[in-house]
């Protein structure tokens, strides 16, 4: 059966909550990476990390090393950061993402926050 969007973002939501219980902020972002992975698969979700994106330009797709950090189900994406601050680059990038990959939602997530629902930023790329 075919989770819903609803279904799946509160199963992310818990596995964010759940890893930066455990870790807290101030590693790097591999080590949310993984864990938030593990996390996710443990709860029967398809993971994918690091997942090439390729450019089409032209109609011809280039490897131009974009890389997804974590694709969920094949329909959201993650974006994890352990950044002092998110600035409006790091909303730009996951914005290109969903135009690149053709999902419409995806998270940014920057784990180094003392409370990560703070650190917690949702987007949706309305398809015209």
């Amino acid at each position: 059966m075919e989770l819903l969007y609803k279904d799946l973002s509160t199963k992310i939501y818990d596995g964010i909550f759940s890893v930066h219980r455990a870790l807290g902020p101030g590693l790097l972002e591999s080590a949310y990476e993984i864990c938030l992975k593990k996390e996710l698969e443990d709860m029967g979700l398809w993971v994918e990390t690091q997942k090439s994106v390729p450019l089409v330009y032209k109609g011809i797709e280039l490897d131009a090393g974009y890389r997804v950090d974590l694709m969920i189900e094949q329909k959201i994406i993650l974006e994890l950061k352990a950044v002092e601050a998110i600035f409006p680059v790091h909303r730009a990038q996951l914005l290109t993402y969903l135009k690149l990959t053709g999902c419409s939602l995806g998270f940014l997530v920057n784990f180094n926050v003392a409370l990560v629902k703070d650190g917690i930023t949702r987007m949706v790329l309305e398809r015209t």
